[in-house]
């Protein structure tokens, strides 16, 4: 899953960003509401995090223009403005959960899992495909419960192709799923992450589930072939 962190002081950004990465997450950051916007343009986001008191506006301007603009990706607020009014504002404005400053990475994680949850957002927190179980929130997969040794990209592709079993999944939609755009992404590298995971798919006997359609991308099929 991707996300979007709109925080304009760096350091704390980086330590955000970096421990959602530990977590499962592909993380971009913003320093301000035109760069988030610059992003948005380029990218899907699963969640924001948004400050509100950016350098080139208030945030809280920021999110009701985007709500009426119809973008619904899901935003939490992370702010040092904690007054009850405050709060009230930012769910008034669109906000789908608000936490005030200072804040544990664990918890800014835990809010996200919830928001993803929702219904309309994003599937439950166990997903089933076949003998393939996969726990979003721990990241960890198993078949038949045998647990699955996973890269945290080879996570998050098992994720992607569980969501959308039966369709085909494009090599664009994988990449922006699994890197953000700080990331090195070599030409073989969607390759080598699929290739793995398959081998390891068959290694728990799932010989077939992980088609490579040429040319567009891949799928997960229910069954096997």
């Amino acid at each position: 899953m991707r996300l979007l962190i709109i925080e304009d002081n760096e350091r704390l950004a980086s330590l955000i960003a970096n421990g959602l990465v530990r977590q499962g997450y592909a993380c971009d950051t913003a320093a301000s509401l035109e760069g988030a916007d610059d992003c948005i343009g380029a990218a899907d986001y699963d969640a924001v995090i948004l400050d509100l008191g950016m350098p080139d506006g208030d945030g809280l301007d920021w999110l009701a223009r985007a709500r009426r603009a119809g973008r619904m990706v899901p935003a939490l607020i992370l702010t040092a403005r904690g007054a009850l009014g405050d709060r009230i504002a930012g769910l008034d404005a669109g906000a789908d959960d608000y936490l005030v400053k200072p804040a544990e990475v664990d918890e800014i994680a835990a809010r996200l899992r919830a928001l993803l949850r929702r219904p309309g957002n994003r599937a439950p927190t166990v997903m089933t495909s076949g003998a393939i179980v996969f726990d979003t929130a721990s990241r960890m997969g198993t078949i038949d419960g045998t647990a699955l040794d996973l890269s945290r990209r080879e996570a998050d592709l098992l994720e992607l192709l569980m969501r959308r079993e039966g369709s085909v999944v494009q090599r664009g939609a994988i990449e922006e799923a699994l890197y953000s755009f700080n990331d090195p992404v070599t030409p073989n590298a969607i390759e080598a992450v699929v290739s793995r995971l398959r081998r390891k798919l068959e290694e728990c006997g799932q010989t077939g589930r992980l088609h490579t359609v040429r040319g567009v991308g891949y799928m997960l099929t229910g069954s096997q072939s």
